[in-house]
């Protein structure tokens, strides 16, 4: 069991502005001796030979090779617009700017 008792979780308490009955310090002495506890099995068990890794399976990225395709000419996407200005899409203002 970890070491940290009733007294510890007290002055964690007054260190971060939380009242604390009694009862609930020493049910919070228990859950943080057993998270100290888990978390040292943890460190035990990732020894020098296991690899760092954030995922447990491989990730393999997919790329594709980026090869200019069909494009279209201004005239042909503003084709359908409702409105356009000098070869772009014209749009009701959003903000009460010139």
């Amino acid at each position: 069991m970890a070491a940290i008792n009733r007294d510890d979780v007290a002055h964690l308490a007054r260190l971060a502005h939380i009242e604390m009955s009694a009862e609930e310090l020493d049910r919070m002495a228990g859950e943080l001796a057993v998270i100290v506890d888990s978390v040292k099995s943890v460190s035990e068990a990732a020894g020098d030979d296991v690899p760092a890794t954030s995922h447990p399976i491989p990730l393999n990225n997919v790329f594709r090779e980026d090869v200019v395709g069909h494009t279209f000419t201004a005239e042909q996407a503003l084709s359908g617009a409702p409105d356009s200005i000098e070869s772009r899409f014209k749009v009701p203002a959003i903000l009460d700017e010139a």
